[in-house]
Parts: C-alpha cells; sequence; structure tokens
C-alpha cells in the first residue's frame, strides 16, 4: 500500500505538483526603475515572491513623501501595482515583513497598513535597523498567491 502511495504522489509531482513548484518565472512591473539588480517580484509555481518596495514615485527613485504614514501608503500602492501586473491582489497575499528604519515609527505604519489589510489581514513580521535604502523609513515585502 504504501508503494502505491508513493508511486501515485512521484505520479502527481511528474504531472505538474512539484515540476510546476520547480519553474522560475520573473516579474518586471512597468515603470520599475531601471538599472537595479533585483527583479519585483517571481513566481514559483503558484507563489508570488515580491521584493521589498520602498514609497518610491513609481518609475524613479524619488521618495513620495517624507513620512513614515506617506511611504507606507506609496509602498503598498507599488506592492499593489506588482501584485495586479502579476494577476493577483492585496486579498491574495498571506505573509508580509515591514522593515522600519525606526520602530518607533511603527504605530504610524501600523495604521496606513491596516487600512490596506482590513479584513483577514495576512501573517507578518516587523522589524527595525539601522537604515533602508535611499533613506526610506519604510520597506515592505510581501508572498501572495498568484
Amino acid at each position: 500500500m504504501r508503494a502505491l502511495v508513493v508511486a501515485v504522489m512521484a505520479l502527481a509531482w511528474a504531472r505538474g505538483g512539484g515540476a510546476e513548484a520547480q519553474t522560475h518565472q520573473v516579474i518586471t512591473a512597468p515603470g520599475a526603475p531601471a538599472g537595479l539588480p533585483f527583479s519585483a517580484a517571481t513566481r514559483v509555481g503558484h507563489v508570488l515572491y515580491l521584493s521589498g518596495q520602498i514609497g518610491n514615485v513609481p518609475g524613479t527613485r524619488q521618495l513620495a513623501d517624507t513620512g513614515v504614514a506617506g511611504q507606507t501608503r506609496q509602498a503598498l500602492e507599488n506592492i499593489k501595482a506588482v501584485l495586479a501586473y502579476a494577476g493577483s491582489s492585496l486579498e491574495r497575499v498571506f505573509k508580509c515583513t515591514v522593515f522600519l528604519a525606526d520602530i518607533r515609527d511603527y504605530a504610524a505604519m501600523n495604521e496606513v497598513y491596516a487600512s490596506y489589510f482590513p479584513k483577514d489581514p495576512p501573517a507578518r513580521s516587523t522589524v527595525a535597523g539601522s537604515g533602508l535604502a535611499l533613506g526610506a523609513r519604510v520597506e515592505i515585502e510581501c508572498l501572495a498567491t498568484s
């Protein structure tokens, strides 16, 4: 019986269950700044892995706002755009990691973040460090289903 279960699992993997998970598709969303050594997202199977997004004006390296609330809003709008381009949405996000330049910005970031995930929010981790790219105050990366 055990050999039959193993054979069925191997057949399912060969027909796409496991083989599909091995494919890797780069997602290059329109308006992404050129010349950066990473992709906006990658798809492996049915999972989208988004690179961290800061609150930059789309297509530039300029921050849209100087405050953490405005940067959080723009970062989440940038995430929405990448997800939409990849055929997904915020409703399909199941995990986020938030990076803050200063943990004292947690409450302001959290207020904006919560407005983007009003129902069944994804799992989330939040950490603070000593600095983020381009002097950003917040960076958010997400995992979603496609």
